[in-house]
This record gives structure tokens, sequence and C-alpha cells, in this order.
């Protein structure tokens, strides 16, 4: 079996660490580089449950795109949330390794995970990575569909293919709108609005999209807004992650065994449709 040093040598040339923003961060968080690695878990978040499942199945090594910490912490203690994750981790000799916006932009990386579950064909980033001269990766994904659907389709098409979560879809445009070119972005995307615009495309599927920013942007015109659970839009990614960890395992002849996560981390649970009817202003009766 490899050791840790090894296996993590190989997720940072699929993600080099150099590539996250300043912002963020990414890389081994706990872990023994000596130690041997037979069975890897990946998810999006590392959280309790997630540690739990890991120690469930004897995984060596977890794999997450969201980090444990994106600020400086004082304490490592059990009494906290993220402190029990460690303690757990490390009393089960599992290590944690994070690739949060390195995985973003990376060739393929979230957001090509996101348009091969919706089944889309890619064209091209968003928003190109200047230093890549093959114009490959970027953040964010220009695609088109293999034939043109109304917007209502379209949201089906995203309900039907992402994983379930409370808040399903949401939709901000007319619903009999023609779809034939989409941008997606995996994760949080309204600070994206400007370069989606700039693409030309008829729909933006990406997460967590706010009233004012949404609001504004109706208000601009296409292109229509397809809104998704945060974890259903990177959930993909765990998927494709895992199946390039094992083509390397094939390569180097390591024999891991790769899981990957299916425990819902969206931390909403529940979802109740309004039911009070409005009059033709809006106003509730």
């Amino acid at each position: 079996m490899p050791r840790l040093s090894e296996v993590i040598a190989a997720l940072d040339a699929l993600w080099p660490p150099e590539r996250a923003e300043q912002w963020d961060a990414v890389g081994t968080v706990c872990g023994d580089p000596d130690a041997e690695v037979g069975r890897v878990l990946f998810a999006v978040d590392p959280v309790q449950e997630i540690a739990e499942e890991a120690v469930r199945i004897g995984a060596d090594l977890v794999v997450t795109h969201h980090p444990l910490w994106l600020r400086g912490t004082t304490t490592v203690s059990a009494g906290t949330f993220k402190g029990r994750v460690v303690h757990t981790l490390i009393k089960h000799d599992i290590a944690l390794h994070v690739a949060h916006t390195n995985a973003d932009t990376a060739d393929p990386g979230v957001s090509d995970a996101l348009a091969g579950a919706l089944d889309l064909r890619i064209t091209g980033p968003l928003v190109p990575d200047p230093t890549d001269p093959a114009g490959r990766r970027g953040l964010g994904r220009i695609c088109e569909l293999d034939r043109p659907e109304t917007l209502r389709e379209f949201a089906a098409r995203a309900a039907a293919r992402l994983p379930r979560t409370a808040q399903g879809i949401r939709v901000a445009g007319d619903p009999d709108a023609v779809i034939r070119t989409v941008a997606v972005s995996g994760g949080s995307g309204d600070s994206l609005f400007p370069q989606v615009r700039a693409a030309g495309v008829d729909a933006f599927l990406t997460a967590d999209l706010r009233h004012h920013p949404v609001s504004e942007a109706r208000e601009t015109g296409p292109p229509a807004l397809v809104d998704a659970a945060h974890w259903a839009t990177e959930w993909p990614w765990c998927e494709q992650a895992a199946a390039q960890l094992d083509a390397i395992s094939d390569r180097h002849g390591w024999g891991l065994r790769t899981h990957v996560s299916h425990t819902v981390t969206d931390p909403w649970t529940g979802h109740a449709p309004s039911t009070v009817p409005t009059t033709t202003d809006g106003a509730p009766n």
C-alpha cells in the first residue's frame, strides 16, 4: 500500500495547492505522512457524520471539498464540533485532505463534474485561467444542450439528475423560455453574474443565489437563473475525484479502494411549500 505522502503528492498533482485562492485553506489537515493508505473516502463537507462514516468503513484518508477551517483557531478541543472531527479522525488514524478552490478551477474540476451530471456539452471555462495555455482551466463552465429545452424542462432535468435536497431547484425567469446554452458553476455563483451575462448564455445554474443580486440580475435581463443547493452542485465532484484517484492507483499498482459518501450533509433538512394565495398585485389574500 502507498504511504499517505505518496497519495497526497498525487492529489496535489491533480489540484495544485498553489492554484487555490489566497483566502482559502487547502491541503492536509491531519495525518501521518508515513502511514499506509488502503481506503479513501470522498465527501463534500468535513463534518462529524463524515468522520464517523470514515471510521465505519475503515478509511485511512478522507478527502473533502470544503475546508475544516478557513480562519485560524486557538483550539482543537473535542468540545467544539470541528475539534471533535479532528479528535475522531486522529483517534482512528484517519488523515484529512482538502481540495477546494484549487479543485474548482482544475481541468477537470468541480464545474466539469456538475456539467457531466446534467449531461451538458462543455465548450470552455466561464472565467478562464490566464496561466493555462490550453484554455481549459478556470472557474465555471459554458455548456450547450444537445437539443433546446424550455427553462421548465431544464429545471426538471436538474432536479432529476442532481442529488435530492430539501431546497430542490429554484428558477428565476420565464418557464417557457428556450434554453440552448448554459453556464454552470458549482457552489456559490452570484459573484459571476457579469461574466455570465458577457458569455451570452440562456441560463445560469449555480447555488446560494440571494434575493438582491437575483432581483437586480432579473431587472437587467437574461439569462434565466437556476438555483440548486450548494451541496448538490458540488457532490458530483466527489465521484469524479474518486475516479481520478482510481486511475492513479491503477497506474501505480497501489490497489486503493475509493468510496464516495452518499451522506447528505446539506444543512437544510426540510421544505414546506407556501400555501397562502396571493392577489394579482402579489399581496396575500
